[in-house]
């Protein structure tokens, strides 16, 4: 996942300093509005919850924000919408599989987002089933590197299950099934380790190698699909190196 992670970790940051963080912050309260509301409001007995929290305010997400979303979807504040969840698939430029992930309380609104997306930027809807089958559901947890060396963060979360610890340059990424996500989380909280994001996310089982241009289009293609606020994540199965994503960057 290398360039790929990199790349989203990067993206990630830089819409919590520029203009797109207010879209971020709407996702990141949407998330805890529907955590709250499958779950119920007690942080400690909803590990979603928590971990949806955590990662808002770790994107700097006021307090009274979080509070007003968790109120929302536990049903102790007026005003939730009743949001549902909708995987789209499609192929976007080069032949790269992508999943398009949507929380949204119009589903014929999101459909048409999604599809006017794909289509202006070189993308194509497929059936579903025709992509999902290139991912599987995993656990992912994103903690800043600081002083930690791979081997620290390995006998820390090894025995919780993670099944692999990846080197993103800035951060760790700690890959496990996604059922043992939270317990991967609490031994790093049990060792002090400070940690970003805890999700559970589409990874795909093979990649398509993409070169400048194939980086460029399917980074324009994302970001128009993210740009729909009905859109929650994109998952898709492209791989760039780091040489490549330089160039992209400069």
């Amino acid at each position: 996942m290398s360039g790929h992670s990199k790349w989203a970790t990067t993206k990630h940051k830089k819409a919590v300093v520029d203009a797109k963080r207010g879209k971020l912050f709407a996702k990141l309260i949407k998330n805890i509005e529907v955590a709250a509301r499958m779950g119920g409001a007690d942080i400690d007995g909803n590990p979603t919850l928590f971990d949806a929290i955590q990662k808002a305010k770790k994107s700097s997400v006021p307090n009274k924000n979080i509070d007003s979303a968790v109120k929302r979807g536990g049903g102790l504040e007026a005003g939730g919408a009743d949001y549902e969840t909708i995987m789209y698939e499609g192929y976007g430029p080069n032949g790269v599989a992508v999943l398009i992930e949507c929380l949204t309380d119009n589903r014929n609104r999101a459909a048409s987002d999604v599809r006017v997306a794909m289509t202006r930027n070189g993308g194509s809807m497929a059936d579903p089933g025709s992509v999902s089958y290139l991912f599987n559901r995993k656990g992912v947890v994103l903690l800043p590197k600081g002083e930690l060396s791979e081997d620290d963060v390995l006998e820390t979360v090894l025995d919780a299950g993670a099944e692999e610890v990846n080197d993103l340059g800035e951060s760790f990424e700690i890959i496990s099934e996604a059922t043992d996500m939270v317990a991967v989380r609490t031994a790093l909280q049990a060792a002090g380790i400070d940690y970003d994001s805890a999700d559970s996310n589409f990874l795909p089982t093979m990649q398509v190698e993409l070169d400048e241009e194939g980086a460029r289009k399917i980074f324009k293609l994302i970001d128009a699909l993210e740009d729909s606020d009905d859109v929650q994540n994109v998952f898709a199965n492209f791989d760039v190196s780091d040489e490549v994503m330089e160039k992209v960057d400069a």
